[in-house]
């Protein structure tokens, strides 16, 4: 028996909105010995479905596929910070502003509810993982390179569908796979 897939859906990131992050990136990785995430590794997660049977594929896509028709999403990432406060952070992210991504995932979550996947309990909070902060550190030298930052903004584009991603842990970090597209139009 095949071992189960770790999957999520979520929202692809355009190359100019990646190039920005990298630059960004760039210039804040000397400041905090994190967990830096590589950027085509980044992309808007709306539901998280974990451990799901290779053999139900099919029927998880099927439910995807059965989500209600929708507009297109303007994405505008900007601002950083921390989760889940900047005293005890456990994750540096940057922000999505998205009219539309709340119902997305609301409605993701209900699909992917009756096929035995449990409903997130907190509430969606869009965004890009930047790095994960595993132990205590003097965090200043980072905050002190974000403020010299001549901007926070880093790019808008509109969302028409969005993907179904396997996540496979390396010992370099995870490699995300598109595994199929949906489309919001019919």
């Amino acid at each position: 028996m095949k071992a189960p897939m770790r999957l999520f859906t979520g929202l692809d990131l355009p190359a100019e909105v990646v190039r920005n992050l990298e630059q960004l990136l760039r210039q804040l990785r000397p400041a905090a010995r994190i967990g830096w995430s590589p950027p085509a590794n980044l992309h808007i997660t709306t539901k998280f479905i974990g451990e799901w049977p290779e053999q139900r594929l099919g029927e998880l896509q099927q439910a995807l596929t059965s989500l209600p028709a929708r507009p297109l999403i303007p994405v505008h990432v900007r601002k950083v910070g921390f989760f889940p406060n900047p005293h005890s952070p456990r994750n540096f992210w940057c922000g999505i502003d998205a009219p539309g991504l709340p119902e997305l995932a609301a409605d993701t979550g209900r699909a992917t509810a009756a096929l035995g996947i449990p409903v997130e309990k907190r509430d969606f909070s869009p965004h890009l993982t930047l790095a994960r902060i595993k132990e205590r550190l003097d965090l200043q030298p980072l905050r002190e390179a974000i403020a010299a930052q001549p901007s926070l903004e880093f790019g808008e584009f509109t969302a028409g569908s969005f993907f179904l991603y396997r996540s496979q842990l390396h010992p370099t970090g995870s490699v995300y796979t598109k595994l199929a597209e949906f489309p919001f139009s019919k």
